[in-house]
């Protein structure tokens, strides 16, 4: 019982040695990035700044503001390049104690979960700020100046940043509710109807309250949810092959 028992505080010292090296391994990324800390806010500011006429510009409503805001991106940006780092730590701590097939099967979900949450942060900056921020822009009433608060502004792009993310991870989860065998490819398809339903809820409550976003979320979720049940019939087909096989 006792040998147990330190075995366990041991597992838990380890996970907290990750934990804290994961938390250095973003400090390190956001220290030196504090010295381009306006030229990140720019650049992130540059899908709606580049729509603004010549005598509209983004404002600072608080005094903090102007140093607050570009800080605390340059932050979020710092745990989205420290990313692959802290899966990094989490996979040597858990990889002892998986087999050889189970190692495969984990690091490919690890790494296409990684890629998946890069690719909906770069289709929400490259296709859907400029959609938004292009119909913001259009029906703006005359005589009204789009002068966005910069604090503002960076709480709308991390919320589209986040839904955006966390949509694209759709065909890991479809993925390992086939594979876990709590649902089937079969039963899914039966209620993609449903399916799409929630897309759309899921765009109303993850995006801010405007129709253009939700859709634009919408829709890549229920596309994304295809890809999943794509892979997870094409497995299960593969599987079932390399098991008669084997009975053969």
């Amino acid at each position: 019982m006792k040998k147990k028992e330190l075995m366990f505080f041991d597992h838990l010292k380890e996970l907290r040695a990750r934990l804290l090296r994961s938390l250095v391994g973003i400090l390190v990324i956001f220290f030196p990035l504090i010295f381009f800390s306006n030229e990140i806010y720019e650049l992130a500011s540059s899908p709606l700044q580049m729509l603004m006429s010549e005598n509209s510009s983004m404002i600072a409503t608080q005094v903090a503001s102007p140093f607050l805001s570009p800080l605390k991106l340059t932050f979020y940006l710092s745990l989205m390049i420290s990313l692959p780092y802290f899966f990094f730590e989490m996979w040597s701590f858990i990889a002892p104690g998986l087999y050889k097939s189970e190692k495969r099967f984990a690091l490919g979900l690890t790494l296409s979960s990684i890629f998946l949450f890069y690719l909906g942060i770069l289709f929400a900056y490259f296709l859907v700020f400029p959609l938004v921020f292009g119909f913001f822009t259009s029906v703006t009433p005359e005589g009204v100046k789009v002068m966005t608060d910069i604090s503002s502004y960076l709480d709308f792009i991390l919320t589209i940043f986040l839904a955006f993310a966390i949509a694209f991870e759709i065909p890991v989860l479809i993925f390992l509710l086939n594979w876990t065998g709590i649902t089937s490819p079969e039963s899914l398809a039966e209620k993609r109807p449903y399916v799409i339903v929630c897309c759309f809820i899921l765009g109303m409550f993850l995006t801010p309250p405007d129709v253009i976003s939700q859709t634009l979320l919408a829709i890549p979720a229920w596309l994304l949810f295809e890809v999943g049940l794509l892979l997870s019939r094409i497995y299960i087909k593969n599987s079932s092959e390399t098991k008669e096989r084997e009975t053969d």
